[in-house]
């Protein structure tokens, strides 16, 4: 997976998003990737998460993981990760405030996208995408920051999950930070 460099006037639509499976995917396909895996067992439930984590380095790259799990069953996940050119990170605290925005920036494009392509479907999915995850907990230098994190996250309307139940970022999203 390569990361890309992000131009001011970045749409995460216009993105391509890595699948293990399914290597490069456009949003356009990722979206369809998420609607044929619900279609293949519309009796289970699903949830869909996303997560963020980042390098620890002035010029980090900010891995986004979008998870899509079948309850009992494992799960899918894509990436996008994302590098700036010329935006320096100097403190871990702006570094996770970027994760958070970034993972509340992809989640709103794509609940919209999603739930807009399922309706039209006119299926009956048992899904919730309510949960974004956050690689901040109680233990550690991130605790400090939990009320702003939890604040943001629910201000995009969505639920915040934190460590150590932020799989999303603390798991999936953490591997491909290095």
């Amino acid at each position: 997976m390569v990361a890309e460099n992000e131009p001011e006037n970045f749409s995460f639509t216009q993105s391509s998003f890595y699948n293990p499976s399914r290597g490069q995917l456009s949003f356009e396909e990722m979206i369809r990737e998420i609607i044929a895996y619900l279609k293949e067992k519309p009796e289970k439930f699903y949830d869909i998460i996303v997560g963020c984590d980042s390098s620890s380095s002035d010029s980090p790259e900010f891995p986004l993981a979008v998870v899509v799990l079948r309850t009992g069953e494992g799960g899918r996940f894509f990436l996008k990760k994302i590098t700036y050119q010329n935006k320096k990170f100097y403190h871990w605290k702006t570094r996770i405030l970027e994760e958070v925005l970034l993972s509340c920036e992809l989640a709103l494009s794509l609940r919209e996208e999603l739930i807009g392509r399922i309706e039209a479907l006119n299926e009956n999915f048992s899904y919730q995408f309510r949960y974004i995850h956050a690689d901040v907990g109680e233990n550690g230098s991130t605790r400090e920051m939990i009320r702003e994190v939890v604040g943001i996250i629910r201000g995009n309307g969505f639920e915040p999950k934190l460590k150590p139940e932020s799989f999303a970022a603390s798991s999936v999203a953490d591997r491909y930070s290095k």
